[in-house]
């Protein structure tokens, strides 16, 4: 609706020029008369008056007669600020019936008198504005008010005490409130607190029926765990966006019976408890939570999970192997790792690289816990898990790690699966490449035979392209056949001799040793290569009675591929490394192997993959002898398909070409998957393409259709990546567990397992040494435990749009941080404690159960201290960190060395170190006089340093508090057990991205910024949105609930008058001249602008603008400009000053 006001201007400006002597404000230094007079004189000018108190009614009902009687068509008061009564005398001119924009104001009390020392030079000043302000309304132009309707909704931003009151006081007007809360409870922090200063009201007593008024009235809508990403709109009418973040546990299903706590393997720092207690990844913060809602504590996988291949679960299986629940354990790992004891013993731990662990000392011995837990647990008692048969048959041909992990992954899908193994075993290089002290062979048969038990068929001695053709298989039925034959060919060394008698490849090798072939291959071997393959033929060799072996490899041993713990291991054993040499023939006599001749190599230009390239050095060569030779150089794929009939794509190295995203070959219904795709590779990879080769076929079965679609969600739900918990604090280093092996002199004699793993108690410490830097593990271990199938992982965000006609900011505030303080020793002694942790210390609720506990060098809580320090102003009235006082400082301390004296006893000595004591509250100072006649010993001074150098006897084992006793006139020294920092209330971190949101400014010291620090500490320079609480002042509880009940009040009156007028003096683009340059889009605070495409011109969405005129400052075409602040109008204000200044002379 828009009301006009008739103007009534004739064709000259008939102006009324008034001036106020505001008391003695402004009169005490401008001769107000003698501008008065002065001012009559100008042009324009109709009359010119002063008199006392111009804002009085008197005043006011003077420039109201005068508009009528002289028809004024214009009005300039020189007064105080405009802020204070701009709109009071525009009120007078539209009841005058002039329009209110035909009036402006000349501040000559803020702009003269109170900052001008000299009388005439105040009065000539005066008179300088004063012409400038009559010279701009001449140009003034009458402008329409606007009046829009107000949403009867508000939303409140914060849940602590400030927002719980606003909300009921609002809701209790019968209006609706949104109540948004980032945190999973509402409270805040006064329900960290123990007691409430100075009545020792139980902080809970008292705030947990606000908390329950607010979860249980009708009126209020609770979003908590929540947080606003923006607000658009204006008074009256915002849209307010907020995001949900997901709990993974349904608030309408969670009866907040905590057995899902009980039950959670991870133990993480409680943020409620200010990080000196913990919680389990699944929590609610205390036990009077509103709402009851248990929440998940995600993070992003741990770095651990995602260096698997695989994405084996690794810190959900360490949390339930340092629980001791190994069956849990197993069956988590047995999700992604269908062989845990073979991969526990041959996989790369790729993981253990990643392990954030160490950071700190070492990384979690991760391949050994699950080693320990696949040992541990009895596969003959793990049940099967639960399968739906289906009609559908597979065939996999190949058992190695990739076959098999595919065969199970179908199996458990209900599918028919048959494995057709060419071998008479089953395992792949498995069995048949990695020797028996590494893999002993029952492991892998174990493992094998639970696979089987889900219905698997196997089928040995069935080479693919002699016993089984494609054809064949399709006449049996198959729907989709998945090919695993693995990298199972050697490479020959490409050197002269290498067809002699003794020379042997070392995959055939080792597949002859693994068959029960322990033929000695001679009494001297040589060994061509780096890699695993060639340590373990070495290996072998000498356990089958070589006396010397040696590996030739042309690399540094840094640059071996194979793994270090193997290298090492074979040097242990009397293996010789030859390194920096390549072979260059075979020595032979009577075409038998007499000696290896080699070269010495130096690094060369890097090749095609980075690496160095190994040069030989002329005239190096040298000879090893040896009567064996086994080289090891690499494997290759044998392409047994092509005799089978399957006419598959291949590349250079006879490995199958498939399409990456869906596992297929050439023929759709043939996938492929493991080193016959990928060459030569890990196990852990192998398993990881079977799962995805297996997923792949399931999708393919049920439609062919659906691989050509996008990847499918996740099981679970992730966070953003990157985001982990931080590591712990003041942790002390704990040396990795160091797995037992099988004695040196043991080893030459058989292929007894070298690595004997850990034991029970190993393992429970080993698994200890877990960080948890995932958050939850995703174990569902609460999954299970939920009787009321509350807990949902595959939640997420949610995406709230509310509007609402006023907002109230409650956001609370931040205790500084004094870890960079480092003289008070804070995170270095363990019993420096900050004000909010000694409140955690002190409360029912917290670490130590309300009792007051000091900390061992462990950092464990262990006895009550028998002396406390209490520093004040730590971070406040510091020039360094918070010139301001932070108010409740004194209090709350005189608060803990009351509770000190109840609860430790009043045989406690209670030092405080204080600047000034301001008591300055009800009731204070009288508690004040209490802690006195308690026998707290008061120190007016402050602490310049703790220490815990003792320089007496009494100083031994204590921190020492060094100060200044300012009274006294001399330094003391306090030894105590524990001190206590009385740190500063400071604005929270994200204040700036809340005020950016809600389009409020900050003050110097971060805290929101009021529209007027007396008159209006609620409003904010954003109309319909107000403030209440800490996040404006540091402040205490009964003036931030004072506050709050105002903001109510503010909120309520703007809904109960159903519509609000809006500012006039907004901006506008000028089409003719704007050239769509959008500069002024991005400038623009509020998002008033767009763009509009067809005309090529920027508009302004006069709804949303605020008249700020940062498009106007900007604008390069000049288009931009804001209504009542013309350039015409500046320059003609302008001119008035300097024509002013040119005729009285300032």
């Amino acid at each position: 609706m828009t009301q006009a006001i008739a103007p009534q201007i004739s064709a000259e400006p008939r102006i009324g020029f008034y001036i106020c002597h505001c008391g003695i404000n402004i009169a005490y230094k401008v001769r107000v008369q003698e501008v008065a007079a002065w001012m009559a004189n100008q042009a324009n000018i109709v009359i010119s008056r002063d008199y006392k108190f111009m804002c009085s009614d008197p005043g006011q009902e003077m420039i109201e007669t005068d508009i009528r009687d002289y028809g004024l068509n214009r009005v300039v008061v020189a007064s105080c600020s405009p802020r204070l009564h701009e709109k009071t005398f525009q009120g007078v001119c539209s009841k005058a019936g002039i329009n209110p924009y035909l009036f402006q104001m000349a501040s000559v009390r803020e702009q003269v008198s109170w900052v001008t020392a000299d009388e005439d030079e105040a009065t000539q000043k005066a008179k300088t504005l004063a012409a400038a302000a009559v010279n701009r309304v001449r140009f003034h132009r009458p402008l329409q008010t606007r009046e829009v309707g107000v949403h009867p909704d508000t939303v409140v931003v914060g849940g602590g005490i400030a927002g719980m009151q606003a909300a009921l006081d609002i809701a209790a007007g019968g209006k609706k409130v949104y109540l948004v809360e980032k945190d999973t409870t509402i409270g805040g922090h006064m329900l960290q607190f123990d007691k409430t200063f100075p009545t020792l009201d139980c902080a809970a007593c008292i705030g947990t029926p606000k908390m329950v008024d607010v979860g249980q009235h009708p009126d209020i809508e609770l979003l908590s765990y929540s947080e606003v990403e923006s607000v658009s709109g204006y008074i009256g009418n915002y849209t307010v966006n907020v995001r949900k973040h997901p709990r993974y546990v349904r608030e309408d299903a969670c009866t907040g019976c905590g057995q899902c706590a009980e039950n959670c393997p991870v133990t993480m720092a409680s943020t409620w408890d200010a990080g000196i207690g913990t919680r389990k990844a699944i929590y609610r913060s205390f036990p009077q939570s509103v709402p009851i809602t248990f929440c998940i504590d995600k993070k992003d996988r741990a770095p651990c999970v995602s260096a698997c291949p695989a994405h084996a679960n690794v810190q959900g299986y360490v949390q339930l192997i340092g629980q001791g629940k190994y069956e849990a354990a197993l069956r988590l790992i047995m999700e992604k790792i269908p062989l845990p004891g073979v991969l526990g013993r041959v996989c790369p731990h790729p993981c253990e690289t990643r392990c954030r662990r160490q950071e700190i000392d070492a990384s979690v011995s991760i391949r050994e816990l699950k080693r320990f837990v696949a040992d541990a647990v009895d596969l003959d008692s793990l049940p099967l898990p639960e399968i739906t048969p289906r009609q559908e048959k597979v065939a996999i041909i190949g058992s190695g790690p990739a076959g098999l992990t595919a065969a199970w992954d179908l199996a458990l899908a209900g599918y028919q699966v048959t494995i057709f193994e060419a071998m008479e075993q089953l395992g792949g290089m498995l069995r048949y490449g990695i020797p028996d002290y590494r893999l002993p062979p029952g492991v892998l048969d174990r493992e094998i035979a639970y696979l089987l038990k889900t219905g698997i068929t196997a089928k040995t001695g069935q080479r693919l392209g002699r016993e089984i053709t494609l054809k064949s298989l399709e006449d049996e039925g198959f729907s989709a056949v998945f090919i695993g034959t693995g990298a199972s060919g050697g490479k020959s060394p490409g050197i002269p001799g290498q067809d002699a008698e003794g020379i042997t490849d070392a995959v055939d090798f080792l597949r002859r040793v693994n068959a029960g072939d322990m033929s000695p291959p001679g009494s001297q071997v040589a060994v061509i290569g780096g890699g695993n393959v060639a340590l373990d033929a070495a290996r072998a060799a000498l356990r089958l009675g070589a006396e010397t072996v040696t590996i030739v490899y042309r690399r540094d041993r840094g640059e071996m591929p194979a793994f270090a713990e193997e290298i090492t291991e074979a040097e242990k054993e009397g293996i010789r490394l030859e390194v920096h040499a390549a072979p260059k023939g075979v020595i032979t006599e009577d075409a038998d192997v007499s000696g290896l001749e080699c070269i010495r190599t130096r690094p060369g230009p890097p090749d095609e993959s980075g690496r160095r390239r190994p040069e030989p050095i002329a005239g190096s060569e040298f000879s090893i002898s040896c009567n064996s030779v086994i080289s090891a150089i690499g494997q290759q794929v044998l392409p047994d398909w092509e005799d089978a009939g399957i006419s598959l794509e291949c590349d250079a190295g006879s490995r199958i070409i498939i399409n990456p995203e869906t596992m297929q070959t050439c023929i759709p219904q043939v996938f492929a998957a493991g080193d016959a795709v990928t060459g030569p590779a890990t196990a852990v990879e192998a398993v990881a393409a079977g799962h995805r080769a297996a997923d792949n076929i399931r999708q393919y079965i049920e439609d062919p259709n659906s691989l050509a679609a996008e990847e499918t969600a996740s099981e679970t739900a992730k966070p953003e990546p990157g985001d982990w918990t931080p590591l712990p604090e003041n942790i002390e280093p704990c040396a990795r567990v160091e797995t037992s092996e099988l004695a040196l002199q043991d080893r030459a004699c058989g292929f007894d397992e070298v690595c004997t793993g850990l034991s029970a108690e190993q393992a429970a410490y080993e698994a200890r040494r877990c960080i948890n830097c995932g958050g939850c593990c995703e174990c569902m271990e609460c999954v299970k435990t939920c009787e009321a199938n509350a807990i949902d992982h595959t939640m997420m965000p949610e995406e709230k749009e509310i509007r609402a006609g006023s907002i109230i900011l409650a956001t609370g505030y931040d205790l500084l941080d004094p870890t960079s303080m480092h003289q008070y020793g804070y995170g270095r002694y363990p019993n420096v404690f900050t004000s909010l942790e000694f409140e955690r210390l002190s409360n029912a609720t917290g670490p130590t159960g309300g009792r007051i506990m000091m900390r061992d060098a462990n950092w464990e809580f262990t006895k009550p201290p028998e002396s406390v320090a209490l520093l004040h102003c730590i971070g406040s009235r510091d020039a360094n960190y918070h010139e301001y006082c932070s108010r409740v400082c004194c209090m709350y301390a005189l608060k803990y060395s009351h509770l000190i004296k109840e609860k430790v006893g009043h045989h406690a000595q209670v030092y405080e170190f204080y600047i000034d004591m301001r008591c300055f509250g009800k009731n204070y100072e009288e508690f004040y006089k209490r802690c006195q006649q308690e026998g707290t010993v008061f120190i007016r001074g402050k602490v310049a340093e703790i220490t815990d150098t003792a320089r007496s006897p009494e100083e031994e084992g204590k921190l020492v508090a060094i100060g200044e006793d300012t009274l006294l006139g001399r330094q003391v020294r306090v030894p105590v057990d524990m001190a206590v920092l009385c740190v500063a209330m400071e604005a929270r971190s994200e204040a700036a991205e809340v005020g950016r949101i809600f389009g409020i400014s900050q003050g110097a010291d971060g805290f929101f910024l009021e529209s007027h620090p007396k008159l209006g500490p609620m409003d904010t320079p954003t109309d319909g949105v107000f403030v209440a609480g800490a996040c404006q002042s540091p402040k205490d509880i009964p003036d931030t609930v004072a506050q709050a009940s105002g903001a109510a009040a503010k909120s309520l009156s703007l809904t109960s008058r159903g519509r609000v007028t809006i500012s006039s003096m907004i901006s506008h683009i000028d089409p003719d001249i704007c050239i769509g340059c959008q500069t002024c889009i991005g400038l623009c605070p509020y998002g008033a602008i767009e763009y509009n495409a067809r005309r090529g011109v920027s508009v302004v969405n006069e709804a949303l603008c605020k008249g700020c005129g940062s498009c106007s400052g900007f604008c390069p075409s000049g288009a931009a400009r804001v209504r009542h602040f013309q350039k015409k109008q500046l320059l003609a204000e302008f001119d008035g000053l300097m024509d002013a200044i040119a005729e009285v002379g300032v």
